[in-house]
């Protein structure tokens, strides 16, 4: 599964939670202001057609890898996908997915930065771990 979010809006020390380094930590106000004192620009929320242009955008990304996608979910301030495995890093899949997003976005009037830096990835290795993410992901997906 991966995650990853629009730039500005899940900084670090955010109330809900954050990972960094692939450890969740919590609330820390102090950190939270001082990333947005750093914001270089204005905080990205998609909007409805937004969300919808980046998904077809992964979808035909997914066709490239000849990956399957089983469950995502584009909101207006993160993305997560659950894809199978292809013998391709994560870190490329990652990087082709948020590049297709904004490539469709730029091609549709977006300008400026649209993602963090970064992803978060879970692996699956089981069965009842892959079920559990598709879940999770197909209960978030707000079309």
């Amino acid at each position: 599964m991966l995650t990853w979010t629009t730039y500005g809006t899940w900084l670090q020390g955010n109330a809900k939670g954050f990972v960094k380094n692939g450890e969740v930590r919590g609330d820390n106000i102090a950190l939270k202001r001082s990333n947005i004192k750093n914001l270089a620009g204005k905080a990205v929320r998609l909007g409805r057609r937004e969300k919808e242009i980046v998904r077809e955008a992964i979808i035909e990304a997914a066709k490239r890898f000849k990956q399957k996608i089983p469950a995502m979910a584009v909101h207006s301030n993160h993305v997560h996908i659950v894809c199978e495995y292809v013998d391709v890093p994560i870190s490329v899949i990652a990087g082709h997915y948020k590049n297709a997003g904004r490539v469709a976005l730029q091609q549709n009037g977006f300008q400026g930065r649209l993602w963090t830096t970064g992803y978060d990835r879970r692996f699956c290795f089981s069965d009842k771990e892959l079920n559990a993410r598709i879940a999770y992901v197909n209960k978030h997906d707000k079309r």
